[in-house]
């Protein structure tokens, strides 16, 4: 019975407990939490913004200049 009580509080009861029980676990997940979603944000600049150049550092490519991807390439 003491199971399903505790079932019905919902999640925020089980975060409060999980802080008083385990607060490592309970923050380092939070801050993972965050991460992941930091990560997720950078990528889609990352990609939106076109900033992956590796294609043109590994081999030698040869553009044209009227080609739309020539204004895209940086010189690092």
């Amino acid at each position: 019975m003491a199971g399903s009580a505790q079932a019905s509080r919902g999640l925020s009861a089980l975060f409060k407990r999980g802080w008083h029980e385990i607060p490592e676990v309970i923050g380092s997940s939070a801050m993972a939490i965050i991460g992941l979603g930091l990560t997720a944000i950078g990528l889609t600049n990352y990609y939106r913004k076109d900033c992956d150049n590796r294609r043109f550092k590994l081999d030698y490519v040869v553009m044209r200049p009227d080609d739309p991807r020539v204004a895209k390439i940086r010189k690092d």
